[in-house]
């Protein structure tokens, strides 16, 4: 039996997992109480578990997700926003690498000549 999947756009990927990163760094903020201890801290251990596992699922691994797994680790770290700052490294970076594979192929083409009519 054939299973239908969903095929989610890069496009929507890296906006659904912005909007993840905001609110968890936001959450972590507004009941800092609860975050503030670092590994100390059960709610923290879960939602950066929840977050990390969603950020994987949409955009793949990244060793950007490390430091805001590790900076989570260190008591009073939560008031940085590392898990917006890590996706959106991912997404600067997933930009700089298509300008350099799409300026390749250009180099690419221009090697073989002009193509003929």
């Amino acid at each position: 039996m054939a299973q239908d999947f969903i095929q989610l756009s890069p496009g929507f990927r890296i906006r659904a997992a912005m909007g993840l990163a905001i609110v968890a760094d936001v959450v972590q903020l507004a009941v800092m109480p609860l975050f503030i201890e670092g590994a100390a801290s059960p709610a923290d251990d879960a939602l950066d578990l929840g977050i990390g596992a969603l950020m994987v699922y949409l955009l793949g691994w990244h060793w950007e997700f490390l430091p805001s797994f590790l900076g989570k680790l260190v008591p009073g770290v939560g008031l940085v926003p590392l898990w917006t700052l890590a996706v959106a490294n991912v997404y600067r970076r997933s930009k700089q690498l298509a300008v350099t594979v799409e300026a390749g192929r250009q180099d690419f083409s221009n090697l073989h000549g002009p193509k003929n009519p």
